[in-house]
């Protein structure tokens, strides 16, 4: 595949019109996962995507690469669905981190299956992980994820943290009524192991469109519960950035908890985000109505510099903020497993 030609190199970055800049790319490998968690699909699962409406690997590099090294791409995210699925993963992990310049390159998983491919994705280039743990109780976690697979993920953190993908950070939504109370002892857990937890409001993304704000569990509920047995201290606001959670020194320090509120406490006016859905669609947020084509683009013959100035111009019209607030929000079409975290 022949590179970006010297004349693109003065192309400008990933830009919208409120100024901000896109970084951080995050790729959906898969609509495919091993569990139905009810915040993203129902028990039964969802209908997935036909194989050939996916990217193959070589498209999906093919963007990383015009992502990288020519719109300014400094992290590539490999999500899902469950991206541990996809079979090629470790050699896409492994081209992505040859790219130069060389981008971060992590994942976000549910963690089945990471005690085998930590190891490899490690040695392939892979800087970091997020794994999804809402529950430390065996029971609740079938009751979420509708599978017997806490063992599993437990044993895949290990492997994360033995094969060096630190820090491993840890994901919980909390839900009302059903793991509200594991707050603390989720904290706890994280604590011993040297993992960094980082709570996350429930969005409206899930297949079934049950989301009610009544029901969420809000940063605000979160912080009052870890601080009734911990001593928080915030972080310097300024120093988060563009990142996505606020930092809390536990007892001291060193030891971090964060907290995403998505919902309440967003953070539009610093994303540095776009998405690439499994099927080659250019998301600026996660709960965008629109969508930029460049699969088809792309199969249609279309050059790099044509590839580029789609993406430039899907990031253009990238509006000021998600809208959950605004009484005219629509909850996207898609659910979370089909675009990607």
């Amino acid at each position: 595949m022949p590179g970006p030609s010297s004349s693109r190199k003065g192309a400008p970055v990933l830009v919208d019109t409120f100024g901000r800049t896109a970084t951080d790319l995050r790729v959906s490998l898969t609509d495919r996962c091993n569990l139905r968690c009810s915040y993203c699909m129902p028990p039964e699962g969802l209908d997935w995507l036909p194989k050939p409406e996916l990217l193959t690997d070589e498209e999906v590099l093919r963007l990383v690469r015009l992502g990288v090294t020519e719109l300014g791409i400094t992290e590539v995210r490999y999500t899902g669905g469950e991206p541990l699925l996809r079979r090629g993963l470790t050699e896409i992990v492994r081209r992505t981190a040859a790219l130069a310049p060389r981008p971060q390159v992590s994942l976000t998983t549910n963690g089945i299956g990471l005690d085998r491919l930590a190891a490899p994705l490690a040695d392939a280039g892979l800087d970091r992980v997020n794994v999804s743990l809402d529950t430390l109780d065996p029971a609740t976690f079938k009751r979420l994820a509708h599978r017997d697979r806490l063992g599993d993920v437990l044993a895949g953190l290990a492997a994360a943290r033995a094969a060096g993908l630190t820090p491993v950070k840890i994901n919980a939504v909390l839900m009302r009524g059903v793991n509200d109370h594991e707050a603390v002892p989720l904290l706890r857990f994280c604590l011993e192991h040297g993992y960094r937890l980082r709570f996350i409001e429930q969005m409206p993304l899930d297949a079934q469109h049950g989301w009610t704000r009544e029901n969420m569990i809000t940063a605000e509920e979160i912080l009052d519960r870890l601080s009734a047995e911990f001593d928080l201290v915030p972080g310097d606001a300024h120093a988060r950035g563009s990142a996505p959670a606020e930092a809390f020194t536990v007892d001291g320090g060193p030891a971090q908890v964060g907290v995403i509120g998505s919902v309440t406490r967003p953070f539009c006016g610093a994303c540095d985000r776009v998405r690439l859905t499994a099927d080659g669609q250019v998301r600026n947020c996660l709960f965008a109505t629109e969508e930029s084509n460049l699969r088809d683009a792309m199969r249609g013959g279309a050059t790099d510099e044509e590839l580029l100035e789609r993406w430039r111009a899907a990031v253009r019209a990238k509006r000021a903020g998600h809208g959950i607030d605004d009484p005219s929000f629509l909850q996207p079409s898609r659910p979370m497993s089909a675009i990607g975290g």
